[in-house]
This record gives C-alpha cells, structure tokens and sequence, in this order.
C-alpha cells in the first residue's frame, strides 16, 4: 500500500521567493486549462483532452504573456493539468454515483489557504547526502526529519498551509513486513461526545475537546484581525496569528487521533466501529462539538493502519439500533432519550450502561467475539432452557419515541 510521510521545511528567503513563483506558475497553468474547457463548453465544442492542452502549454510558454513558465520546473506544470483531469475525473464519477457528490472544478487563488506543487521522478528531486531536500530550479531546502522512510519515495508535494509554514508530503510504498503478530482481544468501539470513545471490555477515553480549551485564544486572535484595517501589514500580521492558532488546535487533535489509534491497532487483533453520519450531525446544534471531536479522521486512521498492519477493521451500517438493544439477552426496548444513560432491561434485570452497551452490541453486529466486563460475548450457541422457549418478551410500553439523529 502507498503511504503520506509529512515533514516540515524550512526554506530560507530566496527558496521562498521560488516556491512563491513555482506556486503562482502551478496555479497560472491550472486557471489556463480550466478556462480553456470551460470556454470550448459554452461554445458548444468538444471536451478538450490532456494531451491537448498539454501541447497548449508548450506553445504558450514561447509567447510574451506566459514566457515566464519556463523559470519554474516543467514537471509541475504538467502534475497541475493532471489535478485538473482528476477533478474533472471526480466531479463526473459524482454525477454517475460513483462517488459522493461533489462540484465541478473552479478556479484557484493566490489567497487559497493551501498551496502545493508536486515533483515526480523525473523531475530530478533527491534527498542529498546533508539530508537536505533537493529541488530543481528552488535548491537545497532544510527538512525536520522526525522518522525515517521505510522505501525510496516516488513523488514529492511541497505545501504552504494558511500559517505559512511549509511541508513535504512523500508518497512511499510499504509491503507486508509491517504486519504485527497475532494478538487475542477483539473489540468495539462506540464513538460519542461525553466521551471520544467508549471501548466494549467498559473503558471509556474522554474526549481532549481542543477547540473548547482554545476558543479563548481563538476568539482573542480574531478579534483582534477584525479590528485591523483591510490590506494592511497588520492585518496581514493578525491574519497569521489567527491561523496558526487554528493550526495548534489542528495538530494537537491530529497528533491525539494518531496516538490512540495506533494504540488500539497495536492492542487489538479486530476493531469495529459504527458508520456514523457525520454530515448530518454537523448540521445539529452540537455542530461545533462534533467536528471538534473529529470523527471521521480518526475513523480513517484506524482503517488504513488496521490495513497496513495486518489487523481486521469493520464499519457496520448507522441504522444498527445499538443503543436500544440488551447486550445481554437481545431485547430490543425502543429508542431512548440521550439524557438517559444508564437503564435496566425489563426482561432480564440486567443493569446497563448506555455507551458499553452500545459498543458491545457494535461487536456483536460486527461478528466479533469480544469480551466484556470479563465475560465471553456468545462464545458458542447455546441451546436455550424449557422455561426459555418461546416468544421474546414484547418491549416496555414506555418506551420513548426519540426524535432527530441517535448520537450516542
């Protein structure tokens, strides 16, 4: 499988200045192209192909206006028409169902809070014998090395984010010997907000919430750039208070995501999680809390580490009625109110904690043997007794009718 490796850079002012030109040259190409379908379209013409274009960009770097392409590498003009075809690509498998929808291509801006250029092989990038990275027509740049790469990387992406740092992003291929040894315990995992995770042998992770702890700083910093005046140097200033503040917030719930991801894959042989509607939660009033949680990254960790390790991940569907399920006996009761969080089953008598419950019932649906409070969860079928045969006992009829989306 193909791998990202991030590692910060550090260019001094005259690297800076190129990386500015090869982004703006990049951005130029990409705009051109764009442009150029986008006017063959309204005219009624035929889709203009990569190869098209490409020749385009060749004549157009021998002309007066865009002579200038040529201080910059040519591979990257080429990867920025590739982008280009992707997001066509993408936009039309959205309109055939093939993906999840999204909008066709726009243009871009210098003011876009990420810029990025890519090298590939043949561009004649390479890490020189200082550890320094090495790029053509820009120079040795300086690189936090903070891991080693596992293999020879096969293209490089240089990234400007909004708080106007840089980073390189290589791609590197990594093969079955990262695989871990086999380990026995299996578990599921209930996402939630009073807790970020809530585990199916009863342990519970609390929630960081970084953007809560921050909104004091964060809401000191914005107040402070609404009050700057528009195109100063001090707006400029603030502007970049502000996104590296955002920025801290960022890499702290990121840094969190991968520490307990990575701790669960190693701990356990199989992992299963519930398909949750992020989408729709975010549309909620708890929208804020919800992205601040910062679900679908982690989801998204764990499914790629569980891949690149050897570990078994499952997602079941979001309709699965965990919450309203007896883990114990299988009664389903009914939805409840999320202010309810601890219930006890009418037809059993067991005593049951909404969120423990919910994950061990996600392992269950899962197909999961996994233990919980010590006990085996259905190890094998057991036949039941004579007192037992017969109809499942019907629900409680109190049961509360629950409105909206089940969160937790």
């Amino acid at each position: 499988m193909q791998l990202r490796y991030s590692f910060r850079l550090y260019p001094n002012g005259s690297q800076r200045a190129a990386l500015a030109r090869a982004f703006g040259c990049a951005r130029v190409v990409f705009n051109d192209a764009l442009r150029a379908r986008e006017d063959a379209r309204a005219a009624g013409l035929p889709f203009i192909t990569a190869s098209e274009l490409s020749k385009h960009l060749t004549a157009a770097k021998k002309t007066s206006e865009r002579g200038w392409l040529t201080e910059v590498s040519s591979v990257i003009l080429q990867q920025s028409l590739r982008d280009l075809d992707t997001a066509y690509r993408n936009f039309f498998d959205s309109l055939k169902g093939k993906r999840p929808k999204m909008g066709p291509p726009r243009f871009k801006s210098k003011r876009d809070s990420r810029q990025a250029i890519r090298f590939t092989a043949n561009a004649g990038w390479k890490i020189t014998p200082g550890s320094k990275l090495r790029l053509p027509k820009i120079g040795d740049l300086t690189v936090k090395w903070s891991r080693t790469l596992p293999s020879t990387p096969s293209t490089v992406t240089v990234i400007k984010d909004s708080a106007g740092r840089y980073f390189a992003s290589f791609v590197v291929k990594t093969g079955p010997q990262e695989v871990l040894p086999t380990t026995t315990p299996q578990i599921g995992m209930d996402l939630g907000l009073g807790h970020f995770a809530v585990l199916s042998d009863g342990t519970k992770i609390d929630s960081p919430r970084f953007l809560r702890r921050a909104e004091k700083q964060l809401k000191k910093v914005q107040r402070s750039l609404s009050r700057k005046a528009k195109g100063s140097a001090n707006r400029n200033k603030a502007r970049l208070r502000f996104a590296r503040a955002h920025a801290r917030v960022a890499d702290a719930r990121r840094e969190f995501h991968h520490q307990l991801s990575t701790k669960l894959i190693r701990e356990n042989q199989a992992i299963a999680v519930e398909d949750l509607a992020v989408k729709g939660l975010a549309r909620t009033r708890l929208a804020k809390s919800v992205h601040d949680a910062g679900w679908s990254q982690f989801v998204t960790m764990l499914e790629y580490k569980a891949r690149r390790y050897g570990r078994t991940f499952v997602r079941i569907g979001r309709f699965e009625p965990t919450s309203q399920v007896c883990s114990a006996c299988g009664v389903k009761d009914g939805p409840k109110p999320l202010h309810i969080r601890q219930w006890t089953c009418q037809a059993c008598g067991t005593v049951l904690d909404r969120d423990t419950n919910a994950a061990v019932n996600v392992a269950k649906a899962a197909g999961l043997a996994v233990t919980a409070c010590g006990a085996q969860i259905r190890p094998v079928p057991v036949p039941a007794q004579r007192d037992e045969t017969g109809t499942h006992p019907k629900p409680h009829p109190t049961t509360v009718r629950q409105a909206g989306i089940a969160l937790l």
